[in-house]
């Protein structure tokens, strides 16, 4: 451990510095309140005694400044070195930051019980932040893995809805339009039936991965929606920017060229989409129900016009 001693007697200072040696911490020593500060941005010493009384900034002003200077999740122990033994003094000294005192003059068999007791409490902080840490972390992944679909690893349906409803609200709020895309893999009952599940849960997680690749902005969603149903939020996007979207997923699966001898469209894995675009209304939070109808809707259109295709709701293209 490194010590840091802010100390303007001389005699003092080398005592303690003496003592801190004999018990194996590295002392370094600053003669003021400034020079202390310093010295504190520079070593980033594990421990600090402070003489209350120096010339220019006095021990009280230093100790606040000490704990200004500490960075998130720190924290230097600081032990106040002082003839004061006043209750105010050492009321003063807590409120400003320190934790312990040291009367002067220093005894040995005293300084090295504070110490020892310091370096524990340090090294409890230290381990309970380790714990913290790894408890967010351990949160962040569970808050990643319930919204993340099993298999596919893009955003399940809970995290679907949670965002169409959030992107309808602020959409609203905004006046922009909202565009809803429901997908269907054509044929996959015959792939999957006829190649394996395993063979069907790879290409399940290609078409994935790739519809998920073509949305290049970051405000746009793939999910799975369910089965062999995905679906994609594409916020502030009206009809034409949307179809164009939709033609470039469409193309993408397709050109992922899974073979697919048991599909009536294509030789290959295709996709029909179904789109509905609507400009939400102000305080109309149920919309997004209607949206999602309009985009099923287009979505058995493009099965039953021959699939392969995009369709784009007729009351979508009305209300846009």
């Amino acid at each position: 451990m490194k010590a840091l001693v802010i100390e303007d007697t001389l005699t003092s200072a080398t005592l303690v510095c003496h003592q801190l040696g004999k018990m194996g911490l590295e002392a370094v020593h600053a003669r003021d309140g400034e020079s202390g500060i310093e010295a504190f941005k520079r070593e980033r010493p594990d421990l600090v005694l402070l003489d209350i009384i120096m010339p220019g900034l006095d021990g009280f002003e230093v100790a606040q400044r000490l704990r200004q200077l500490e960075r998130d999740g720190e924290w230097t122990p600081i032990l106040f070195l002082t003839a004061r033994t006043s209750d105010e003094d050492l009321q003063r000294g807590i409120e400003v930051g320190g934790d312990d005192y040291l009367i002067k003059p220093v005894s040995e068999v005293v300084l090295k019980a504070k110490v020892r007791a310091m370096q524990r409490i340090a090294q409890m902080r230290y381990s309970l932040l380790v714990l913290t840490r790894k408890l967010d972390e351990a949160n962040r992944e569970l808050t990643r893995l319930s919204s993340a679909d099993g298999l596919t690893g893009i955003a399940n349906r809970r995290r679907f809805d949670e965002t169409l409803l959030k992107e309808w609200r602020r959409c609203a709020r905004d006046g922009r339009p909202l565009t809803l895309l429901l997908m269907d893999v054509d044929f996959f009952k015959p792939f999957n039936d006829n190649y394996g599940h395993q063979v069907g849960d790879e290409c399940l997680k290609a078409v994935a991965r790739t519809l998920a690749e073509t949305l290049h902005r970051p405000s746009d969603m793939v999910a799975r929606y369910g089965g062999e149903e995905f679906a994609a939020i594409l916020p502030d996007t009206d009809q034409t920017g949307a179809r164009a979207v939709a033609e470039a997923l469409r193309e993408a699966v397709q050109g992922l060229a899974i073979t697919h001898r048991f599909s009536a469209v294509s030789r290959v894995v295709t996709l029909s989409l179904g789109l509905a675009c609507e400009y939400p209304a102000r305080g109309d939070d149920n919309g997004f129900v209607r949206l999602l109808k309009s985009a099923d809707a287009a979505l058995y259109e493009a099965k039953k016009n021959g699939r392969n295709r995009v369709e784009v709701a007729a009351a979508a293209a009305a209300s846009t």
